[in-house]
């Protein structure tokens, strides 16, 4: 029988957010896979656990990947940590994930911090839907690309930058979205120096000019508007109703439809559909 994979999310700056379920799971576990074990040693020895440790991250993960996957299979239990954050979000352990999934090791998640949710939790902008970004390329063709894409996203999006590319991007955001686009800018979260700027995009450009951007940032940047409906006049609006009269639809039931889209009254629509029906037959 296989061991299980268990994903612990680690504290992102501050050692009261690791949850007692999570000191409990790496106590436990066989081994741990580590995106930093350096790191991770430190948050081990906080806690008093006393694990073996593996390195597992970006640049190793194809073969740490199936290392730790052979284990797993031989029934070791393993949990998979990076150096802040919750695993397998934007992160390679998420090949690791599909790897167990596909031999049919099970995988917990051991919930805990996530930047990107902490920042939209108290970024001020709505929060019912939202897109996660994660850092731009810094690939000009690619970064374009990916900020075209997201030119009319009505969604919350969240990007995460380093403090020495912060100035760039904050001016390329500007430039796709506008400088009047919401921001909030969330940086070094949950450690001593915890600050969120709320602002325009032009406004943050206009701040770190001045300012030089310190620790690492969570951007939260408001969604495009819907675009505003063209007012359509009652003549437009009849000729709706009878193209969906000529596809089969009733009189009634076409100018339901076409109020319904467009605001304009049904009754008011029936009587000029009907009317330029009428004109039409004469004709």
């Amino acid at each position: 029988m296989s061991g299980t994979l268990y994903l612990v999310a680690t504290p992102i700056g501050n050692l009261g957010d690791l949850s007692p379920r999570a000191v409990e799971t790496l106590a436990a576990v066989d081994f741990i896979a580590a995106e930093d074990t350096r790191v991770s040693l430190k948050l081990l020895n906080h806690f008093q656990i006393k694990k073996p440790l593996v390195s597992y991250h970006e640049h190793n993960h194809a073969s740490a990947g199936q290392a730790v996957l052979a284990r797993l299979l031989e029934g070791e239990s393993c949990a998979l940590v990076t150096d802040a954050g919750t695993p397998a979000i934007s992160d390679p352990g998420e090949d690791l994930v599909r790897l167990c999934a596909e031999r049919g090791v099970p995988v917990l998640s051991i919930p805990g911090c996530c930047a990107a949710v902490n920042a939209l939790a108290v970024s001020g902008l709505p929060t019912g839907r939202f897109t996660f970004e994660g850092f731009l390329s810094v690939a000009k063709k690619s970064r374009w690309e990916h900020l075209d894409s997201l030119k009319q996203e009505r969604r919350t999006m969240i990007f995460h930058e380093a403090p020495h590319k912060l100035r760039a991007t904050l001016a390329d955001l500007a430039e796709a979205f506008g400088p009047k686009r919401q921001v909030a800018l969330c940086r070094e979260l949950t450690k001593l120096h915890e600050e969120t700027r709320r602002c325009t995009l032009g406004e943050a450009v206009e701040y770190y000019e001045e300012n030089t951007p310190r620790g690492e940032y969570v951007l939260v940047v408001a969604g495009a508007k819907p675009a505003a409906a063209a007012a359509l006049t009652l003549e437009e609006g009849a000729a709706q109703v009878l193209a969906l009269m000529e596809s089969g639809a009733r009189l009634k039931d076409a100018a339901r439809e076409v109020a319904g889209h467009t605001g304009l009254s049904k009754n008011e629509l029936y009587a000029a559909a009907l009317e330029g029906r009428r004109e039409a037959e004469e004709n």
